[in-house]
């Protein structure tokens, strides 16, 4: 497939690469379309109890509160003539809009709850209407109409559900210009370090642009079919722009490496189709498994990352097997041109002493070099001991935004957080009595100020004689049950009250669901964990199969995936200790809180998939010279010295295009870039300088080790990237530079 592959690029390469141009073009005209196409929210389980409740609120109670209007008086008290002269007008203003429903408010119900306790503050309380981003559109229409200084009298401030939202997608557009702005130019002048010519360092970036148009366009048709998060978006131009330059940096290298050789351009472009092309190939396949696996959540939030991540690892791999051969044999020796004058004409593309040399002393010493690399990895990955979990919030935007302010006034001021209530729906007809009942044995639950229904209100185990209940509340066929109370949202109190509330004995013959937010976070929690499980094992399942077809051994896809898990215990590790513990948190600009579950899942997806991109690099070249003769030691440490230079270049890339969003102001952006950059850097540098040669030297010969069955099946079925070497590629050449060379054959 490969060879076929290289002569089509060298027997029609202008009209690969017109097809490429024209296929991009449409792709970017698709792809402009995505934006509108996605969504935002989509951190719950549809199936969930707490879903099942909000979709029965929606139907048949005109949706549950998701947007709260805090109203200060600019003077006195919200009691007073002129304040509740305009209060009333702002109420029947709002009433009056079609994109919301349910408004309630302290003027028009005379509720002391929704009235501050010192009588400066009062809310309103409103459902807007949509599916997550008609809502966050919604919101953010009612939000410009309605918020700041309002009659001369009142300041209008926004916040809940709603609210949150638009902010949460206003915000992040911000922070993905800003990443880009960072990223792309950083990543051109490291290129251009790394290469030393101005051609060979745009390849890499053209492949980049292709991938993340192509995601885009992808985005576009699922998005209209199915559910897409807008948070697609980031993970598409972090991986788009990472992966495409490191499959692109890896074809360049090579060729250029063949070109240094001698070979003529054609000659080149075969063995680097045949030789790198395939680590691509396989390098695509582990990462796409790795991030298949979070299509097994429900959560759309956390599938739409599995869906950009395939498809913008396919179509780097595709743009970089099919478009850089091209390229090479229409650019040909002009490949090096625009070099820098400081760099050599001769300067080796992938050659890396310094590599080599490390990995010659760490084989030496492997138990000594070793040692203390993982007594750091472990010391870093200790935190995950006192990890929790969470979903986002508006903690989650910066410490002014106006959602996080009127979620604090509304802790600290009022009588129980309406906002936070949970709502509890019993989806058929349901007397008085058992109605009551009910209520006055979830009022008498700790914590609960207040329970809400159709018949009264209730507090304390008993009724609130003054208040004769909330008529909206209840239907013919349905009945809604408000619990409010004063814990936290998402403490681990407010967790606590909804085991508590589902405990409670129900009417006889009834089936209540309960939703809010603290349901919906215990509902979340327990669906990835439900689900992790099979996660975890199809990545380790997959990764093992494409690792022995492509090495012929059992032992290296253990040793790869045992090394893999101790890196990714280290970078989660510290990032609980910064996001959850709140190291940092004032550099950073953060609010620390329990670690976002999905966040979570997928920073652990893409971090085994591209630790598996770098032992795909790094083993491919350490088998071609095994196979050429070499012995184990210096196969590795020839291995190391050629790819290490690779690596390190690719992860530094990879890692700014995460990092970048570091500077996003969404606290769970911060920690996916910081997170996903960090695996890099750790991996590239810890794992595949040291621990991956210490375990070689250690394993030995055994390190290639595989029964007879598989090694029959593999010898028909496998691929690798070992292949017959052109007569200016031979050992000799590969291995000058190995502290063994006297022990190899091929010296």
């Amino acid at each position: 497939m490969f060879e076929r592959i290289a002569e089509l690029a060298i027997r029609r390469s202008r009209l690969v690469l017109i097809v490429a141009v024209v296929t991009v073009a449409l792709m970017g005209v698709l792809g402009a379309g995505a934006f509108g196409k996605l969504l935002g929210g989509g951190y719950d389980d549809p199936a969930s109890p707490s879903s099942r409740a909000g979709k029965i609120i929606d139907e048949k109670f005109g949706g549950q509160t998701n947007l709260v209007l805090l109203v200060h008086t600019s003077a006195g008290r919200v009691d007073d003539a002129a304040a509740q002269h305009r209060g009333q007008a702002l109420v029947a203003d709002l009433k009056k809009e079609r994109n919301l429903d349910n408004v309630i408010s302290y003027w028009d119900t005379a509720n002391p709850d929704l009235r501050s306790q010192d009588g400066r503050e009062a809310v309103v309380l409103a459902h807007v209407k949509g599916n997550d981003t008609e809502r966050g559109e919604n919101a953010k229409g009612v939000i410009d109409a309605y918020t700041g200084p309002y009659a001369g009298v009142l300041t209008v401030q926004a916040g809940g559900g709603g609210a949150v939202i638009s902010e949460m997608g206003t915000q992040s557009g911000e922070d993905l210009l800003l990443a880009e702005a960072i990223a792309v130019p950083l990543t051109l002048i490291l290129l251009l370090l790394v290469f030393g010519s101005m051609v060979a360092a745009l390849l890499p970036l053209a492949i980049g642009t292709i991938a993340i148009a192509g995601t885009f366009a992808e985005l576009f048709v699922l998005g209209s079919v199915t559910d897409v998060s807008v948070f697609a978006i980031n993970l598409t131009t972090a991986l788009g722009l990472g992966l495409g330059i490191d499959y692109a940096l890896l074809m360049v290298s090579r060729f250029r490496e063949q070109l240094a050789t001698g070979a003529d351009v054609d000659d080149a472009v075969r063995r680097t189709v045949s030789t790198a092309g395939r680590t691509v190939a396989f390098s695509a396949a582990t990462v796409a498994a790795a991030l298949g696996a979070l299509l097994v959540f429900p959560q759309y939030f956390l599938r739409s990352f599995g869906y950009a991540g395939i498809g913008v690892v396919a179509i780097a791999a595709v743009s970089a097997l099919f478009v850089m051969p091209a390229l090479f044999v229409v650019l040909g020796h002009r490949v090096n041109s625009g070099r820098l004058p400081w760099v050599k004409p001769a300067r080796s593309a992938t050659r890396a002493p310094f590599w080599g040399r490390l990995a010659g002393t760490v084989m030496r010493r492997p138990a000594l070099t070793a040692l203390p690399v993982l007594t750091i990895l472990l010391l870093a990955a200790s935190p995950l001991l006192g990890i929790t979990f969470g979903t986002p919030d508006e903690r989650v935007l910066p410490e002014g935004a106006a959602g996080r302010q009127v979620s604090a006034v509304l802790q600290e001021k009022f009588h129980g957080n309406d906002d936070a209530a949970l709502h509890i729906v019993i989806d058929q007809r349901l007397d008085k009595a058992p109605l009551e009942s009910y209520a006055v044995a979830l009022s008498g639950l700790q914590g609960v100020v207040r329970v809400e229904t159709s018949t009264g209100t209730y507090a304390g185990g008993r009724s609130t004689a003054t208040d004769p209940g909330n008529t909206t509340l209840g239907r013919p066929d349905a009945q809604q049950i408000n619990v409010v109370s004063t814990l936290p949202p998402k403490s681990d109190a407010a967790q606590g009250l909804v085991d508590e509330v589902r405990a409670v004995a129900p009417p006889a013959g009834s089936h209540p669901l309960v939703g809010g937010v603290d349901a919906a976070l215990i509902d979340s929690k327990d669906s990835i964990a439900g689900r992790l499980p099979l996660a975890v094992a199809l990545v380790a399942l997959t990764t093992f199969l494409l690792l022995f077809l492509f090495t012929g051994s059992i032992v290296q896809p253990l040793r790869a995936l045992f090394l893999n898990l101790i890196s990714l215990g280290a970078t989660l590790g510290v990032m609980t200790w910064i996001f959850q513990d709140g190291h940092l948190s004032s550099l950073l600009g953060f609010t620390a809180q329990p670690m976002e579950v999905s966040i979570t899942v997928l920073m652990f997806c893409i971090a085994f998939g591209l630790s598996m991109d770098y032992e795909v690099f790094v083993t491919s070249r350490i088998k071609e010279l095994h196979d050429l003769g070499e012995d184990n030691e210096s196969a590795v440490t020839n291995g190391l010295g050629h790819t290490g230079r690779i690596v390190t270049a690719a992860a530094c890339l990879l890692a700014v295009s995460f990092f970048a969003f570091g500077t996003a102001k969404l606290s769970f952006m911060q920690l996916f870039g910081l997170g996903s950059g960090l695996a890099v850097l750790i991996d590239a540098v810890a794992v595949r300088g040291i621990l991956v040669p210490a375990a070689m030297r250690l394993l030995g010969d055994s390190a290639w080790y595989a029964p007879g069955v598989l090694r029959t099946f593999h010898q028909r079925f496998g691929l690798s990237e070992s292949g017959p070497a052109p007569e200016h590629a031979t050992a000799p050449e590969l291995v000058t530079e190995s502290p063994y060379a006297k022990n190899s054959t091929q010296a």
